[in-house]
């Protein structure tokens, strides 16, 4: 429930407070109401530490499905597991987690503390949850957002369609945002994002790990160096078919797998051509049956073809993009690898196989990517800091600090740093053109801009 007014606390209480802190043992994992203030401390050298909300409950921020752990390469999760790090290395204070279904909350709070706290040493599980271990509240985070002040920290992890709403909401309430890819489904959408964290003066941002990973941030590097105009680029990923399972409760009914795996190449190829080249005309088409036959009204895989134009010369390059969950269960969680062609030379990348398998009994075969995330602890203790699932929260985190000490402004972080909602639009209009040609029976949509602009306004079907 949310946190009642303390007040400024006296100098015992805080003394108490602190005791009590320190005395603190993994053992359990306190509800809001063990938790004290929501004022953000200071470190010894003045700065300051975020508090932090996560929004949303499932896969990702605590590898938590179906009442156990999730049968994916992110069993103990991604973000709960990175904010308690961060807590214990000084950079975040005050933790709190917002989910619709109150009831999941004991099944997470054991399931992290098996895979958290027991397997770390010096893994401080307190954590404030919203609503109520009783409760089923769709609007829980707006009482959850309440409790948190201007400058705080939300990262929200929940189905697409919610995106926008939750966002705004923290942006309202003066927080600082990072939002899983799609950041929103629609231009219209982003682009009041766009305006309302200027209002505000917070730093709102994508969380697309994979400009972290040092095989994209190399292959970007290269191609915008070295490779000239953009000419061709074929991208697939795939999950598999469990994971509709896994997302049974908007698959199909308000997001679709484009929007889920294909927006992770498009923010690639966004980010490598910023100032090069444009995205002008997107084409769909999909492939059906899989999902239909376990009722569900979705496509299996969905395929984007997407015509860029080159800003100096007004050439022509070609993207296609395909995404897919319904492939068999094989080596790795997910198939990744693109193809990448410009004037001047070409790159493959395969991130799915990073030269790494391990074979275990009781287990199967497996090709592992540290590079993601790195569960295996060190001398006790979790060591995957220099992950890059990790770097993405980490360095949003240290921004969020910056901005709140004065050290750095909002607009700093639109130099390709950080994909901002400033600097993230053409993918979204690639996204939602994509659904709308789908919706038209595979019918071309053009991407309308202002005279020589490089920010998509509007989207329209292509007359021939």
């Amino acid at each position: 429930q949310p946190l009642p007014s303390m007040g400024s606390p006296s100098i015992n209480s805080i003394v108490l407070i602190t005791t009590l802190f320190i005395q603190q043992t993994t053992a359990t994992m306190p509800t809001s109401s063990d938790i004290g203030s929501n004022k953000r401390p200071k470190l010894d050298n003045g700065e300051t530490k975020a508090n932090v909300l996560m929004v949303g409950t499932g896969e990702y921020t605590t590898g938590y499905v179906g009442g156990q752990a999730a049968d994916s390469d992110k069993g103990a999760g991604v973000v709960a597991l990175t904010m308690f790090d961060l807590r214990r290395r000084g950079k975040v204070s005050r933790v709190g987690m917002c989910g619709v279904n109150g009831k999941k909350f004991p099944g997470i709070r054991n399931h992290m503390q098996k895979n958290i706290g027991d397997v770390y040493n010096q893994m401080d599980l307190t954590c404030d949850t919203y609503p109520s271990d009783e409760t089923i509240d769709p609007k829980a985070y707006i009482d959850a957002i309440s409790t948190f002040q201007p400058g705080d920290v939300a990262i929200i992890f929940t189905p697409d369609d919610t995106h926008y709403d939750i966002a705004m909401a923290c942006i309202n309430q003066g927080m600082h945002v990072m939002v899983t890819k799609p950041i929103v489904q629609t231009l219209e959408h982003h682009n009041n994002l766009i305006k309302a964290a200027k209002e505000k003066n917070v730093l709102v941002s994508m969380e697309v790990h994979k400009r972290w990973d040092p095989f994209y941030a190399d292959a970007r590097d290269r191609a915008r160096s070295q490779f000239g105009n953009f000419q061709y680029m074929y991208a697939y990923m795939s999950q598999p078919k469990h994971q509709l399972e896994t997302f049974k409760a908007w698959a199909g009914k308000s997001s679709d797998i484009s929007f889920y795996l294909n927006s992770h190449h498009i923010d690639f190829s966004e980010w490598t051509l910023e100032g090069i080249a444009r995205p002008i005309r997107v084409t769909a088409t999909s492939s059906t049956g899989i999902a239909h036959s376990k009722g569900m009204q979705t496509e299996d895989s969905i395929t984007l073809t997407v015509q860029w134009e080159n800003l100096d010369d007004k050439s022509l390059g070609c993207a296609v993009y395909t995404s897919s969950w319904v492939a068999p269960k094989g080596d790795v969680h997910s198939q990744q690898r693109f193809f990448y062609m410009g004037a001047n030379g070409e790159i493959n990348v395969d991130q799915a196989h990073r030269g790494m398998t391990v074979a275990q009994d009781g287990k199967p075969f497996a090709s592992v990517n540290p590079l993601f995330m790195k569960y295996t602890p060190t001398n006790g203790m979790f060591s995957g800091q220099g992950s890059y699932g990790v770097k993405s929260f980490e360095c949003f985190v240290d921004a969020c600090r910056e901005i709140n000490s004065g050290s750095q402004k909002v607009t700093d972080f639109d130099d390709g740093s950080l994909a901002t909602v400033g600097t993230t639009v053409q993918g979204t209009a690639i996204l939602e053109a994509g659904r709308r040609s789908l919706d038209a029976d595979g019918r071309p949509m053009d991407i309308v801009y202002d005279e020589g602009g490089h920010v998509p306004i509007g989207i329209k079907p292509h007359e021939f």
